[in-house]
Order: C-alpha cells, then structure tokens, then sequence
C-alpha cells in the first residue's frame, strides 16, 4: 500500500511533499484547520504574485481553511534560491511559533524542502581557472574523480550532468572537504504522499485542461517580463509560443501536460532517493481517509 508529498516532524513543523497533482494543498489545509496550525509554501513558482492559473495557486476555498504563508508574495521580475526559500521559510517558522501555532510546509520543490530540512553551509565560489581544467576532462574521468573524493555524492548526483559534476569537484577542490558534507543534517522522519501514475496523469491531464478554461492564456498575455527563474514556469513558454503563432491550441494544451507529467515524474524520482520517510498512497484513500491519517501521525509526534 505504502509507497512517494511526504511529511516530516521538525520542531513542530510538518512537510507535505510529493509531486505535482497529488493533492497536497487540499490535505494540508483540511490538516491544518483539524490541528490549528499555518501552511507555508513550498511550491517554487507559487510564490510568485501574478500567474495564479499557470502555477496552480490552490483555490480560494481550500485558501479559506488555514492561514497560508509564502503565496504570491514575491514579484515576478525577482530570481530565487533555495537558501533564498530557507530564510524566508525559517522566518515564518519562527513567527508561527511565536504565536504558539504548528506549521505545515507544503510543496515540491525537492531542493526547497532540503534546503529548509537540511540547511547549507557556505560554498565557495567558482574559481574560473579550476573549473576550465575541470572541463577539459571526460564525463567519465569526472565521474571516476568525484567517486574518488566524496562517494556519497557520487551515488545520488545526476552523472550525465556536466555542471552539476563539475561543481561538486570544484567545491571538494577548494574546501578539502566532500561536496556532500556542505550540507547541515536535520533529523527528520515523515510520509511522502504519492498516487498510481494513471491516476496521477489524468488529474495533470485535467488540471491543464481546466486551466485554459479558466482563462490561462489572457493571463500570460498580460504578464509582463519575468526573472530567469521565474520563467521557468511550466506552461510559460508554450503559452507564449501560442500567442506567437508558432503553436496551435491543441498542441500547447499537449506540450503542457507533457512537460508536466516529465516534471512530476522527476519530482517521485528526486524524493525517493533523497529521503527515506514512509511513502502514502493516497491513490488508495478517500481524501478524509488521508487526512485522518496524516492527523493521527501529527499527534503520534505530538506537534499538533
């Protein structure tokens, strides 16, 4: 039954994260309004003002079940980070608790979560001279290379990935130290909420669907420029090549739902190698079967 949104205890904190079209921010608000606690975002292009459609912002009655933190408060022209993400999470953190409330973190931005679970150490900078050398090397003298000085980043890092090989021998270069231990470790346990992917791909499917009904392409035909990270919204640019001319309707509504299923099949790929919390099913559950159950693991953690 259990198998990739997952919540993890944190100083009171819960994570729910999973991929895309799972249901997350309808569970978490009926949690939420169950064990009194705020929902923070998570969500990468959900802190974006603007582009409600496009980012699947949750709708205003899901909105109206707990106070929710990190939705569109961030302008559309401003780049983001994960260690951007953290401090700004940790800060609505502190201030939930402060008023004696539990927070529910809700998304799945994979490196976000980590970022806020994890945290980061300082990394150096590039160093031209070191990274030029290091691209002269062969993707498998780099991957023999990095397997040699930090083996736990070796495992889990992308090997077909050029630049993300580089980087992490340029970080054990300059520090003396694995590219893996940059990173501070929490201690977390949690579930992490999936569905069967038929069913995952026909509400993505849907989703996309509803989204050009409810007026998605005026939306992006009124948005102005956006920040480089901003951009990368899926549905930005196939949106913006059909108002060009360069696409018809029906190939963009496919483009959409192709990417999307691409993107959410990353997502369940990213978070079972990055985490080891209890999987979920919730293919397998009504929606109160799930809340119910994420409730009582709340309680088990006596974060609620």
């Amino acid at each position: 039954m259990f198998r990739s949104a997952y919540i993890v205890f944190m100083r009171e904190v819960f994570f729910i994260v999973g991929p895309t079209a799972t249901g997350k921010s309808e569970i978490a608000a009926d949690l939420a309004c169950e064990v009194g606690a705020e929902i923070v975002s998570a969500d990468a292009f959900q802190l974006y003002r603007g582009l409600d459609l496009l980012t699947g912002k949750p709708e205003v009655a899901t909105l109206a079940k707990a106070i929710h933190h990190l939705i569109g408060t961030i302008s559309i022209h401003e780049e983001m980070s994960a260690e951007k993400f953290r401090r700004l999470a940790l800060r609505t953190i502190d201030e939930i608790h402060s008023r004696g409330r539990g927070a529910v973190v809700v998304g799945g931005a994979g490196l976000y979560i980590k970022a806020l679970t994890h945290g980061f150490l300082p990394a150096p900078g590039p160093d031209r001279e070191l990274r030029d050398e290091l691209n002269k090397l062969s993707l498998e003298q780099l991957r023999a290379r990095l397997t040699d000085l930090d083996p736990a980043r070796a495992r889990k890092i992308d090997v077909k990935n050029r630049h993300r090989l580089v980087r992490a021998l340029e970080i054990c270069l300059l520090t003396a130290r694995p590219a893996s231990a940059q990173r501070t470790q929490a201690t977390t346990t949690g579930v992490f909420l999936f569905r069967d992917r038929d069913d995952l791909y026909e509400r993505i499917s849907r989703r996309v669907e509803a989204m050009f009904e409810n007026g998605v392409i005026e939306e992006v035909r009124a948005a102005s420029a956006t920040s480089l990270t901003a951009s990368k919204m899926i549905g930005l640019r196939e949106i913006r090549e059909l108002l060009e001319g360069k696409m018809s309707l029906g190939q963009c509504v496919a483009q959409i739902q192709q990417t999307t299923r691409r993107y959410a099949k990353r997502q369940l790929t990213w978070f079972r190698r990055q985490t080891s919390f209890e999987p979920l099913n919730v293919s397998l559950l009504t929606h109160q079967e799930a809340v119910k159950w994420i409730s009582q693991l709340a309680k088990a953690f006596r974060v609620a």
